[in-house]
């Protein structure tokens, strides 16, 4: 194999380049990571109940759950008619089943991103706007700010 045909690290073979992890960048994740933590903790309430019966793995730094006790939780303590395919807090994403969380995943790291920009605010600022679109004669979910950013991106 010559210098032309051998793999490089920008060849198709080695996969997506990634950012070096530099000190800067390292510190500007944990930032954002510990921005969002009071959200991603209400998420971890539910580490328990996926570790009961169900499941949790880590994807692209965020912590999925799933499980009976949290789909249970989607579909009934949601304001959704019909309940919830998968919610995000934080870093944190609650799946009905590890197949849902998979079919929503583009969504819900939309959210992920969301949370990161918002940090603390992030829940109270989803729902005001919930309350603001019903107040306008709208549809709390479909018509929320956050939900038309995570479809139209997603």
């Amino acid at each position: 194999m010559d210098a032309s045909t051998s793999p490089s690290p920008s060849h198709p073979d080695f996969g997506p380049r990634r950012p070096s992890a530099t000190p800067a960048r390292v510190l500007g994740r944990a930032l954002v990571y510990l921005w969002a933590a009071p959200t991603t903790l209400v998420g971890l309430l539910f580490l328990p109940l996926a570790l009961a019966g169900g499941g949790a793995k880590v994807v692209d730094g965020v912590l999925e759950l799933h499980g009976a006790a949290i789909a249970f939780f989607l579909r009934r303590c949601t304001l959704l008619r019909g309940g919830a395919s998968a919610m995000t807090l934080g870093h944190v994403v609650l799946g009905r089943d590890s197949n849902l969380l998979e079919l929503t995943r583009p969504h819900e790291r939309v959210h992920v991103r969301q949370c990161e920009r918002w940090g603390p605010l992030f829940i109270p600022a989803y729902l005001l706007a919930s309350l603001l679109v019903l107040i306008r004669g709208g549809r709390p979910y479909e018509d929320n700010p956050f939900e038309r950013e995570a479809y139209g991106t997603a």
